[in-house]
């Protein structure tokens, strides 16, 4: 078995432990973060059954994209998003834009994508954990910019909800910032909020724990 295969039938059996003890019928999406691997390695992990693949940086996902073709990878957008690099990353066509920090960040893409006549997929993300060093929009405001987007600006489609754990070794301090990102998904959920993306290699489990329903994993996977 490949080393790879078996990181993979680890970090499922985890996942299914919580999600059994916490909501049997929850679905959850894992998506590979792959910043600090290289195309063979994302093969190795696609010949195991991966399908998602998320990267920080756009560059790179033009690169691994382009050299990765004639493989039916579905890409996300997991890094930080400048606005002067947003006409580079709608080119790429990504599955799933999960770091829109702002309505202004959403104008900005719905601006750019009416002149390419396309509406990509995006997240809002929501800095749960009001720390400065994080990008997103406090609690507090999302619901409202969240509402503001889906009813203002035609060429984004607004999915659900992205954030990042409280930095921090105390397990409740991380908890509470994913469960005010899941209260926050769950109010949103009628208005078409289909996904909550937190979790990460660090804290995954309580993610799904918390309502997570798509995980962004990458040093767990790819060790």
């Amino acid at each position: 078995m490949h080393q790879y295969e078996k990181n993979f039938d680890s970090v499922l059996t985890r996942i299914e432990q919580v999600r059994l003890e916490t909501n049997e019928h929850q679905i959850i999406k894992i998506i590979a973060a792959s910043k600090y691997v290289e195309t063979p390695e994302i093969e190795d992990f696609y010949r195991v059954g991966q399908r998602a693949f998320g990267e920080n940086r756009i560059q790179d996902m033009k690169a691994k994209a382009d050299a990765l073709e004639d493989y039916p990878i579905e890409w996300h957008f997991i890094g930080r998003l400048q606005s002067n690099k947003i006409n580079a990353l709608l080119d790429l066509s990504p599955a799933l834009i999960h770091s829109c920090e702002s309505f202004e960040m959403a104008q900005e893409i719905d601006k750019r994508a009416l002149v390419k006549g396309i509406k990509p997929n995006i997240l809002l993300q929501i800095n749960s954990a009001a720390e400065a060093t994080k990008a997103g929009i406090s609690p507090d405001e999302a619901i409202e910019s969240y509402l503001k987007i889906t009813e203002t600006l035609q060429n984004v489609r607004l999915k659900g909800v992205m954030s990042i754990g409280a930095h921090s070794e105390d397990q409740k301090e991380i908890q509470k910032s994913f469960e005010s990102t899941y209260n926050i998904y769950e109010a949103l959920q009628k208005h078409g909020a289909k996904y909550c993306s937190m979790g990460m290699s660090n804290d995954f489990e309580l993610a799904v724990a918390c309502g997570s329903n798509m995980l962004r994993l990458g040093s767990i996977l790819f060790k």
